[in-house]
């Protein structure tokens, strides 16, 4: 791959996760129910983040864990994502580029405040979710900034910009940028939902060669072609996309290409699997560096499921151990 100065440009929906641990009656004060989880709107999100007491906050969203976990790894991501000019925003901003994630999109004046997934935690550990969207909502083609597109090895991202019309204008700038620089392009489905959403449009983007690398777990590819028989989805999406990174859970991932197959396993766990949250995100930070760093496909499935593995071992969707050190003491040379 020619020279570039950022492994991976994650887009992706800017969410702020806030944290309050609370007593099962702050649930019902709140006319909560326990466990759930809902989208709300500005005045609910203003109100119950008023309510809410001690918070820890983590900028979050799937594409921009994605970027953090390339970080981790020493690699050079960069991110665009829309924040408000409000604190939470700030907050946001400050995270990521204190991580080493290049994230200068500018933020949102005078309209909706930043989104934030208001996580609320009571003593048994239940989390009940309560997901604010707000200005992440707001990506439009003018944030794309193709100086950076054009000089990413990768342009990634989620399927959820699918959601809205102006980042779905955005997600086509950006494809249309990065293969006339000579790039990748590449796609999250996110959840098996969003492709119901989306299928035929989905499928458009790949036949189309707008995207040329492809990211889903067992679920969602079979959602994407409609069977319930994982070989049916598998000979399809190797028809249909150049090269498709394929998570398993338990029975580890896959990369398959026109050309070749390759069956990784999973990661083992000490201690065992404490939250699957970020799973998917940090495989793809793993998948996307090693691609990048012109790493061989089982190389890039083998570093995915290490960097999954990782995030999977603690609550959290963000990496607590330096990825760079897990992959070093699993045999990688990421100095590359």
């Amino acid at each position: 791959m020619s020279e570039f100065k950022y492994d991976a440009l994650c887009i992706g929906n800017a969410v702020t996760d806030v944290f309050s641990h609370v007593e099962d009656s702050f649930l019902v004060e709140q006319s909560l129910v326990k466990g759930a989880m809902r989208l709300i709107d500005t005045d609910e999100a203003l109100r119950l983040y008023d309510k809410m007491g001690q918070t820890t906050r983590i900028s979050g969203g799937s594409a921009g864990n994605t970027a953090a976990g390339i970080a981790s790894l020493n690699g050079k991501p960069a991110y665009f994502g829309k924040v408000a000019d409000d604190e939470i925003g700030d907050v946001y901003r400050h995270d990521m580029n204190n991580i080493g994630v290049h994230f200068k999109t500018a933020p949102l004046l005078n309209d909706l405040p930043s989104s934030r997934s208001m996580i609320l935690i009571t003593p048994d550990g239940e989390r009940t979710m309560n997901t604010y969207l707000g200005s992440a909502t707001k990506l439009t083609q003018a944030d794309v900034d193709s100086e950076v597109v054009a000089n990413s090895a990768i342009t990634y991202m989620e399927g959820y910009l699918w959601d809205e019309e102006a980042a779905k204008s955005a997600f086509l700038e950006a494809s249309r940028i990065a293969h006339e620089a000579g790039r990748i392009v590449s796609l999250s489905l996110s959840d098996s939902f969003c492709v119901d959403r989306f299928r035929d449009e989905f499928l458009t983007l790949i036949r189309e060669d707008k995207v040329d690398l492809l990211f889903a777990n067992e679920h969602e590819l079979k959602a994407l072609y409609e069977t319930s028989d994982i070989e049916t989805a598998i000979a399809h999406v190797r028809e249909d996309c150049s090269l498709t990174a394929l998570t398993l859970g338990s029975e580890g991932a896959m990369a398959i290409s026109r050309e070749e197959t390759v069956h990784v396993p999973a990661t083992s766990i000490i201690g065992g699997i404490r939250d699957l949250t970020g799973a998917g995100d940090l495989f793809a930070s793993g998948f996307l560096f090693g691609l990048a760093r012109n790493f061989s496909l089982s190389d890039c499935a083998e570093l995915g499921c290490l960097c999954a593995g990782e995030v999977i071992s603690h609550v959290g969707a963000r990496p607590e151990t330096p990825l760079i050190r897990i992959a070093e003491q699993s045999g990688f040379s990421l100095n590359v």
